[in-house]
């Protein structure tokens, strides 16, 4: 129990912190998808944050989020406005 209250504390950090990536107006790119994963492995918790032209007319941004986190094998924690919180584990 003592890890998933870690957890939850690690979370609501990252949700008032800045973000450690930033996903521009090309989108969800190879090369963002590949620096997420980067910071995944360092820090198991990432917060991403989107500009507004980064999602596509017809895609939400909760879709988007859930997209980057299932390319990654991550956990999305959490969504507000166009910022949301990955989690995963570190590979050992």
């Amino acid at each position: 129990m003592q890890g998933l209250e870690r957890l939850k504390e690690r979370v609501k950090r990252a949700h008032h912190g800045q973000a450690d990536v930033l996903i521009g107006k090309k989108g969800i790119t190879s090369e963002v998808l590949e620096e997420i994963d980067r910071r995944l492995e360092k820090k198991e918790v990432v917060k991403v944050k989107m500009l507004r032209t980064a999602v596509g007319p017809g895609k939400e941004r909760r879709e988007a989020a859930r997209e980057v986190a299932e390319r990654l094998g991550a956990r999305l924690m959490g969504v507000r406005g166009r910022s949301f919180i990955l989690y995963r584990p570190r590979k050992k």
